[in-house]
């Protein structure tokens, strides 16, 4: 369930246009290949995940918030 190049290409669009920003990353991880990491900034801001089920692929992406990142909002 690897990533392709335009699979990557592709998500890392639609984050920047969901969200209404440039500067997103998109990278493989080192130990599996289901998921990508999301970088913004040169920070890591979360994974996606490649879900295939019953011949339909989807993508879950998973950001974590600290409360420390909360601080002053």
């Amino acid at each position: 369930m690897s990533f392709t190049p335009e699979e990557m290409s592709k998500l890392k669009a639609y984050i920047e246009s969901v969200f209404k920003c440039s500067g997103i990353t998109v990278m493989k991880r080192e130990k599996t290949e289901d998921s990508i990491e999301v970088m913004m900034g040169g920070e890591f801001i979360g994974i996606i995940y490649k879900i295939i089920d019953e011949g339909e692929t989807s993508y879950n992406f998973d950001m974590a918030i600290l409360d420390i990142d909360l601080d002053g909002f």
